[in-house]
């Protein structure tokens, strides 16, 4: 049996492990929004990145791995950016509010973060569903919003049967269909919207969206 070695010292030294993998992980990010995880070459990614096959293997074991590291980057990045969330001094609307506007800012700003997933949607999520370390993760946001329902719950602004991962959802799906689905929304309504100028707008409405289902009456049943 075959195994690939460590690889070999370039100028007498080793190359920095951590600085590789990261530039590894990068053009392979690009790579896989580009072509798709079928399309995606691994000679293209080691061209780029002035490596080899061999040396990726080594650091991921194949494409498979590879794809599934690229994801659990992408998703540690929006993990981080939520957890860095500060709106314990805010009110319920503000909090809420504000947490909607940093899912709207990542997404718009890691577009290949939008290709990835909806790759791996076509893909029944089986690299997501095969990964440790995803599986363990929770997102930071459904306990932020929580923590502000509860808040809001109990001062009376916010009706009491939203569910946290509903409104999470409703943020999401705002938030990733207007970069997913921008060319063809373009296409067809003549609107781009991903537009600079209609930024702020698209910003405030996904906001008072959220606002107005927290706030609304809700029909007996």
């Amino acid at each position: 049996m075959t195994s690939v070695e460590e690889p070999a010292r370039t100028g007498g030294r080793i190359r920095d492990a951590a600085r590789t993998q990261a530039e590894i992980l990068d053009v392979a990010t690009q790579e896989f929004a580009r072509a798709g995880f079928a399309g995606a070459r691994v000679d293209e990614i080691a061209a780029r990145t002035r490596t080899t096959k061999r040396m990726i293997y080594y650091y991921f074991g194949g494409k498979e791995q590879l794809f599934t590291a690229v994801l659990e980057r992408a998703y540690a990045v929006i993990r981080e950016a939520e957890q860095g969330l500060d709106v314990e001094h805010l009110d319920p609307v503000a909090a809420i509010r504000r947490l909607a506007e940093v899912t709207f800012d990542h997404h718009e700003q890691h577009p290949d973060f939008i290709r990835l997933v909806s790759i791996e949607n076509i893909h029944e999520a089986v690299h997501i569903a095969a990964s440790e370390k995803l599986g363990k993760i929770s997102s930071p946001a459904l306990d932020v919003i929580r923590r502000i329902l509860e808040q809001g719950q109990k001062s009376g602004l916010f009706t009491a049967d939203v569910d946290a991962v509903d409104l999470h959802a409703m943020i999401s799906a705002f938030c990733f269909f207007r970069v997913a689905n921008r060319h063809t929304f373009g296409a067809l309504f003549g609107r781009d919207l991903v537009d600079p100028a209609q930024r702020q707008h698209y910003r405030a409405m996904l906001g008072d969206m959220v606002i107005a289902y927290l706030t609304a009456e809700r029909a007996a049943d």
